[in-house]
């Protein structure tokens, strides 16, 4: 009994030392934040509520002060969560682009579906609310389950889609099982950092019962046989200790794909874009500053004849 309650308390204890560790490193990024926010390194995001088809769409955003140069970049984002946890990624990159960051229907802020979603239909609600956006064409940044997502748009739909960045994308032939998946799980949480468990707890719970459809959904798309099919480039990346998306099976996935690149970010698991977000974002950089906004043409020889 004595034993029993010694465990108990070295167990909380360490819970406890867990959880101060965490909230003080919390406080330490969000000043270390708002110290960037104020020398002008990141923007600060906005938030626009827009209605598609009849329900509430929720989406963070940087737009307007961007030079207008390059496309907008959508960020996409994965199996049962929000796009709460793009923001470090978002930041970094609004000001030099246009960026939007969607919760998808049923995820996050935004109101849910009528019924659960498969990976088409969330691709055509995506291309659904960007025409509501006007955003034409776009750069397509996307994680895990969300990499489906934008393959899917960007077969179904090639004019609005100008690039792909696929962040650890989802799910080889191996992880299709589920107790291979929850493995992989379970080891590459040790890669992450401990301020997202409670962005995973908040947007799981939120799914509740369409959680397990979005996950069987997810395990029957083949993404490996829709990327030849993308006419598009694409950045496939992923975070040096990524379980869900192993060095093979990019490697496979970039073999299949007509104008792939490979990145591999140092030390980053699978939601990378969180943990390290300034080196993804200086990974991702020089590929989505070659999406240019096109110039019409007599504007390009008027300046060519007056040079």
């Amino acid at each position: 009994m004595v034993l029993g309650l010694s465990r108990s308390r070295v167990l909380m204890g360490g819970l406890l030392a867990l959880s101060a560790a965490a909230y003080v490193g919390a406080r330490i990024r969000a000043a270390e934040r708002h110290a960037r926010i104020a020398r002008g390194e990141i923007e600060e995001l906005g938030a626009v509520r827009t209605i598609v088809d009849g329900r509430c769409w929720y989406a963070r955003v940087g737009a307007g002060r961007s030079s207008g140069e390059y496309l907008p970049v959508v960020l996409v984002h994965g199996f049962g969560i929000s796009s709460a946890y793009f923001v470090p990624t978002a930041e970094r990159l609004a000001g030099r682009f246009d960026v939007y960051a969607p919760d998808l229907p049923g995820h996050g802020r935004s109101d849910d579906p009528a019924r659960p979603l498969d990976v088409t239909d969330l691709a055509d609600a995506l291309r659904a609310w960007m025409l509501v956006m006007r955003i034409d064409r776009a750069s397509l940044v996307a994680n895990s389950m969300g990499c489906q997502t934008a393959v899917e748009l960007a077969v179904r739909y090639p004019d609005v889609v100008d690039r792909l960045v696929l962040i650890g994308p989802t799910l080889d032939h191996e992880a299709r099982a589920m107790p291979r998946l929850l493995l992989r799980f379970a080891a590459g949480a040790l890669h992450e950092r401990v301020s997202m468990t409670p962005l995973l707890v908040r947007d799981y719970l939120r799914m509740r019962g369409r959680l397990a459809d979005e996950l069987r959904f997810t395990m029957q798309d083949r993404i490996e046989d829709k990327l030849p099919r993308v006419a598009v480039p694409v950045l496939l990346m992923r975070g040096e200790h990524d379980h869900i998306a192993p060095q093979r099976w990019v490697d496979e996935l970039a073999a299949r794909t007509p104008d792939a690149r490979v990145a591999v970010v140092p030390g980053g698991g699978h939601a990378v874009h969180y943990s390290a977000p300034d080196r993804v974002v200086s990974s991702v950089l020089p590929f989505l500053e070659e999406a240019r906004v096109a110039r019409p043409a007599g504007i390009a020889k008027a300046r060519f004849a007056g040079a």
